[in-house]
């Protein structure tokens, strides 16, 4: 098949850059130090290339990511990296030996979560710097004692500091080490062999932790290029121009429903700008000198890949003009 062939919109994946990026990453972050997340690609087939250069154990953001990974043979070391007291549909997967679950918690009630669940391990989420989930650095070896005592295996820590990933580099490292300081503050009264952080936007600067939970460098986003320029756009939206204005305009097949749109606008590759998002369209304005007609195909660059694959059923992997696989967007729901 012919990428001028597919439906639209479609999601395409372009192989060569997807491949440099995922050999980027594997060079600096080898085998086991880097545990991808999930979460940016939802599919169990990017999960198994990724397996096929060394990377066997993953992040998940859900309960239904971390069943889905089980499922297709990639269970060899899930970290479900975010709280939940929703547990129990992991238990049938732990009492059969299917996979090696470990969840992160942060509180009394996320312990006893895993507690009744009968997860065997956590790591212990630590605040740092981030407003969102992780205890206080100050608490962390309590609640570590509080979940050995209660006969859960506490293999670290983790802590992720999201506030920075778009930090301008020249003072990005010098607050990293501050986050990674209060993390291994933590780990230091905790244990555990585990120092698990940082992500695509911290990958190069990031050297106080022992994994990193690194997942959008596979197929990246316009928002995040800038803040980690070793990686490539390998993702795009496949769209068709269906109307154009004498007035300069042209508009799309493709909107907020096939696009993440929390980090701005997508970007129209060569013919024009976008002018705004709506449902089904993207209206663009014509750029000086390009030549746009109803019927031509165009790349859309997203702003935030995780929630743009998260709208798609599968992707289209894309060598030039060929279409030369397909990959399931199996991992999709909570």
């Amino acid at each position: 098949m012919q990428v001028h062939e597919l439906p639209t919109p479609s999601l395409l994946v372009d192989l060569p850059a997807f491949d440099r990026n995922v050999a980027t990453m594997a060079e600096a972050w080898p085998g086991d130090r880097l545990r991808p997340h999930v979460k940016a690609f939802k599919s169990t087939s990017v999960a198994k290339r990724l397996a096929a250069h060394g990377h066997h154990g993953f992040c998940c953001a859900t309960v239904r990511e971390v069943i889905g990974m089980a499922a297709a043979g990639l269970g060899a070391d899930l970290l479900l990296a975010n709280e939940s007291l929703d547990l129990a549909r992991l238990t049938p997967m732990v009492e059969e030996g299917r996979a090696r679950i470990t969840v992160a918690v942060d509180s009394e009630e996320t312990i006893d979560a895993a507690v009744r669940a009968g997860i065997p391990e956590v790591l212990i989420d630590v605040d740092v710097g981030l407003p969102r989930c992780g205890c206080d650095p100050a608490d962390a070896g309590r609640l570590a004692d509080l979940a050995r005592g209660q006969g859960l295996g506490v293999r670290g820590v983790m802590g992720y500091e999201g506030h920075l990933m778009r930090e301008p580099g020249d003072t990005k490292a010098d607050l990293v080490e501050r986050s990674m300081a209060l993390l291994n503050e933590a780990h230091a009264a905790v244990g555990g062999d585990i120092v698990s952080g940082g992500g695509t936007g911290t990958w190069d600067v990031n050297s106080w932790i022992t994994e990193l939970q690194a997942g959008s460098y596979c197929l990246m986003d316009t928002e995040y290029t800038p803040h980690a320029k070793a990686f490539e756009n390998a993702l795009a939206v496949w769209t068709t121009v269906i109307s154009t204005s004498a007035k300069g305009w042209g508009v799309l097949d493709a909107g907020l429903k096939a696009f993440g749109m929390d980090h701005g606008d997508p970007t129209v590759i060569e013919v024009g700008d976008c002018w705004f998002v709506s449902d089904e369209h993207i209206t663009f304005g014509i750029a000086e000198g390009a030549s746009v007609a109803v019927g031509d195909r165009v790349r859309v660059l997203p702003a935030h890949v995780d929630p743009t694959v998260s709208q798609h059923e599968r992707m289209y992997v894309v060598d030039g003009d060929e279409v030369v696989d397909v990959w399931n967007v199996d991992l999709r729901g909570w």
